[in-house]
Order: C-alpha cells, then structure tokens, then sequence
C-alpha cells in the first residue's frame, strides 16, 4: 500500500532548509526532483553547519559524513 506525503503545511515544519528564496520549501517532491536534476542532495540530507553552506553536492557530502568511520 503506497503512502501518502504530509501535507507542506506539515513538511514546512521540519524543513531544515535555511535557503530563504527557495520556492520549493515544503515541497518535498519538487525540491528532490530539483536537486536530482542538478545533480545535487537536498539541503534536509546535510547537518546544520554543512547545510548552511549551500553545497549540495554529492561530493559535499560524501567529503562530511566520510569523515565519520
């Protein structure tokens, strides 16, 4: 049985995105669709101090939880 998403009343809640002009905040759907494309990770994947970088990359990414063994 295939799951419904929150409503973006509820994913705006926990939302970790500090990106203010994003229009896909809450959007789950648009805003993983957005990065896929660019070849990037959403924001909500990243810790706090690495997410307020605005890298997306999956590079990014593997450079910060690569560090952790």
């Amino acid at each position: 049985m295939a799951r419904e998403c929150p409503s973006m009343k509820d994913n705006l809640k926990g939302c970790t995105c500090t990106y203010e002009p994003c229009s896909r905040k809450g959007n789950c759907c648009a805003c993983i669709a957005y990065h896929r494309s660019n070849g990037e990770l959403p924001g909500c994947l990243f810790p706090p101090e690495a997410e307020r970088t605005y890298d997306r990359s999956i590079a990014a990414f593997v450079r910060h939880f690569g560090k952790r063994g």
